[in-house]
Order: structure tokens, then C-alpha cells, then sequence
């Protein structure tokens, strides 16, 4: 990284403690049904979009429900409610979230989101928790064609907020995300949510770190 520039958030698991419950929600959901559901369908899900995460799905099933039978459609809308009703309860904020975000402001170095949940929803939350100023820009999983892991919503991330991908960094909690920011050739921070790193993610990004108020710090290092 020759200058940072900018830096790029994804949403869930790392701004929000949401990853955590939408888990949490999938089991319940698959549970309520009498569904199985594998712990792959389900944590190999994260930071995909829509359409990628129910190809995943109905994948990982496959050897419980052959030839696709898995009833994706009415597990989804179980889940949907479920998710719903704990995110009415609470919208809890990840640990440094607020302290990063001034810090960045203070610097004036730029800040983005590249979320995989579509839009409207993120920028509810955002709204909701008073964080929508401190982002120029929000990417969004239904604003590319191509999900997490591939590059596509990084890159695009790095393009409207008008810097080098290089010059840029990628912060995720998830496998997938990881896989994508590194994909875009973006400095890869991992703040490990559900899941610690695997020998192969520890291949791929640059940092891993506890926490946002940890990232801080890195970026006063690296300044």
C-alpha cells in the first residue's frame, strides 16, 4: 500500500453484530421447519449476496435433499422473520466502530461500505444507529452481478469513491470477504467474527486483528 486512501467496510459482523444473530436465526428457522441444515450451508454463507448465498445453500444440502428438494423458498422466508424480529430488538454496534470512524473522518481519508445485503437495508441501519455520515459511499450486493468472494463489489467500492485499489483497505469478517478484498488487489484486514481464520485465509490477508479500535491502531503504523 503506497498511501491509504480509503477504507472499506463491510457491514455485517463488522460495523454490526448481525452476523451473529442471522446464524443464530438460519438454525432456529431450519429447527422450527424440522429441517437439517448443515453448519457449511450456513457459515460458508456469509458475505454472499442473495442469489449466490441460495446456490450455496442448495449445494451444501444436497446430500440431505437430492435433486434440489431442499425447500429453500419457505426456509428463507422463515428466517426472514425470525432475522426481522431480533433486528427490531436490537442493532448492537461492533466494538471501535465509532472511535475508527472519527479517526478516519479526522484524517480525511475516504470511507465506503461494500455489504452484500441490499441496499435499502443498510442504509436503514446506518440511519438507525446515526452512522450514515461518516460514509461517502454505500456498495451494495444487488449494485454488482458477481457476489463475494469474487472482486466485483471491492473494485466497484474503490471506483465511486475514486481511489487506486491499492491504495485502499478492505476490512471483513468472513471467509468470503476476505477472498474478495484480496481478490482486488486492496490491503485485507480480518477482524475474525463467527469463525477464526483457516490456514488458507491466513495465506490471504495482510493483517488480522481483534477489533476496530485495533485497526485504528494499525493504520497509525502504517501512517
Amino acid at each position: 500500500m503506497k498511501k491509504l486512501e480509503a477504507v472499506i467496510f463491510d457491514m455485517d459482523g463488522v460495523l454490526f453484530d448481525t452476523e451473529r444473530m442471522s446464524c443464530e436465526c438460519c438454525f432456529e428457522a431450519a429447527k422450527q421447519l424440522g429441517l437439517t441444515l448443515a453448519e457449511e450451508a450456513v457459515y460458508g454463507g456469509c458475505g454472499r449476496n442473495e442469489a449466490s448465498l441460495r446456490r450455496h445453500i442448495m449445494e451444501t444440502e444436497e446430500p440431505w435433499y437430492p435433486n434440489g428438494t431442499f425447500p429453500y423458498e419457505e426456509y428463507r422466508e422463515r428466517f426472514m422473520a425470525l432475522f426481522q424480529e431480533s433486528l427490531e430488538r436490537e442493532l448492537p454496534i461492533k466494538k471501535g466502530v465509532r472511535e475508527l470512524l472519527e479517526y478516519l473522518k479526522e484524517k480525511q481519508i475516504k470511507t465506503a461500505i461494500a455489504s452484500s445485503t441490499k441496499g435499502p437495508l443498510v442504509r436503514k441501519h446506518l440511519e438507525r444507529t446515526g452512522l450514515s455520515g461518516y460514509f461517502q459511499e454505500i456498495v451494495s450486493g444487488d449494485m454488482v452481478e458477481k457476489s463475494k468472494p469474487e472482486p466485483d463489489i471491492y473494485l466497484k467500492a474503490c471506483e465511486v469513491v475514486g481511489v487506486l485499489p491499492e491504495n485502499a483497505m478492505g476490512i471483513e469478517d468472513s471467509f468470503n470477504g476476505i477472498r474478495a478484498v484480496a481478490a482486488a488487489g486492496m490491503t485485507a484486514v480480518m477482524v475474525p467474527d463467527m469463525v477464526q481464520p483457516d490456514e488458507e485465509i491466513r495465506q490471504i490477508y495482510d493483517y488480522c486483528v481483534q477489533d476496530l479500535l485495533e485497526v485504528k491502531e494499525l493504520i497509525e503504523l502504517l501512517a
